[in-house]
């Protein structure tokens, strides 16, 4: 009952949200030309902006770990500059946004702190400025991106509250991630922010 009720109590706040069009129409943005994706893990919001101008915010949740991630199985959210390197639409979570993590200063720091061999510091950079998306199978881990809610969606996008669910990546509600693959591509600019 206490459930159905937050549930009820966060429809009710989220029916004054403007969809990505009415946002863009009130700014008189017909077309985002430079997306760029930043994520505030301390107010738990994505915002889009289109080069400067703020186009929309969203609401977001990250891993349950509130550390930076440093190695794979930590549920930790990374933190740094990275780049959209695969659009995945059939994901079990809506679509995933997969970033290229980790970038060259999570490699570094890896090497840094004993989690990765010499040889392994050296496959990533080449992955990192010759391939797409990193290697995922390493001790940092991998597979991190922006994705929906999938199946849950009408419960946890109308929570009134703050829930930290995931491996590690950044979840928003499946409408808001269909919102934002619209108008990325591959090689948008991601910043998360502490």
């Amino acid at each position: 009952m206490f459930l159905a009720g937050c549930v009820l109590y966060g429809i009710i706040l989220n029916t004054a949200d403007k969809t990505l069009k009415e946002e863009m129409d009130a700014k008189k943005i017909t077309q985002i030309e430079n997306a760029i994706l930043v994520i505030d893990r301390n107010d738990y919001k994505l915002y889009l902006y289109d080069d400067t101008t703020l186009v929309k915010e969203y609401k977001a949740v990250f891993g349950r770990n509130p550390d930076q991630k440093k190695i794979a199985s930590d549920l930790a959210t990374p933190i740094g500059t990275y780049e959209i390197c695969e659009i995945d639409s059939t994901s079990k979570y809506n679509i995933f946004l997969r970033i290229n993590y980790p970038n060259i200063d999570d490699i570094s720091e890896g090497l840094k702190l004993g989690l990765l061999t010499k040889k392994e510091y050296e496959d990533l950079r080449f992955d990192y400025f010759y391939g797409t998306c990193i290697n995922e199978n390493t001790r940092m881990g991998g597979k991190m991106g922006i994705h929906g809610i999938g199946d849950f969606d009408l419960i946890f996008r109308n929570l009134p509250f703050v829930f930290n669910w995931t491996n590690g990546s950044i979840a928003v509600s499946n409408s808001s991630i269909e919102e934002i693959a619209s108008v990325i591509r591959k090689g948008t600019k991601v910043v998360i922010k502490k």
